[in-house]
């Protein structure tokens, strides 16, 4: 995708996929020890990451994006994932990644949980990280389920 093709499908609200080892230059020093990036994606100044651990939210504001709000779910959290692929219309595909915000996964009053949306343009192939994701949610769900 060229860099027009970039802009504008950053400013319809879409990630476009970036190379790890471009991530690990800019993000690295935001990695734990042991962590290492999957994949991630760019929209316009911010960034997602995916890890083996994790996923990285990289939240730039203002009008530089000299300030940055980072944002992190454990993958161990994630108890359900949905996606919407694109149809024949301008409409897009997304990834919903449902999670237990709370510090215990089996609290007796109940846990908190959170929603974070993914918006990918119409030509990327949201399935493999639909199923990676997906894969997760199911093993964290046996897990608390046992």
């Amino acid at each position: 995708m060229g860099i027009m093709g970039k802009l504008a499908s950053g400013f319809a609200g879409n990630l476009s996929e970036v190379s790890p080892e471009s991530l690990m230059q800019e993000f690295g020093m935001y990695l734990m020890d042991g962590e290492t990036i999957t994949t991630g994606f760019k929209l316009i100044r911010d960034v997602v990451i995916v890890t083996n651990r994790r996923i990285i939210d990289f939240d730039k504001q203002g009008a530089t994006g000299a300030k940055m709000r980072v944002d992190s779910i454990n993958l161990s959290c994630i108890f359900h994932v949905s996606a919407e692929t694109a149809g024949f219309g301008v409409d897009d595909s997304e990834i919903n990644i449902y999670y237990i915000t709370s510090p215990y996964f089996k609290a007796n009053g109940g846990v908190s949980t959170a929603e974070k949306k993914l918006e990918f343009p119409k030509k990327y192939n949201i399935q493999p990280l639909y199923k990676y994701l997906q894969e997760i949610a199911y093993n964290n769900h046996e897990a608390l389920n046992r």
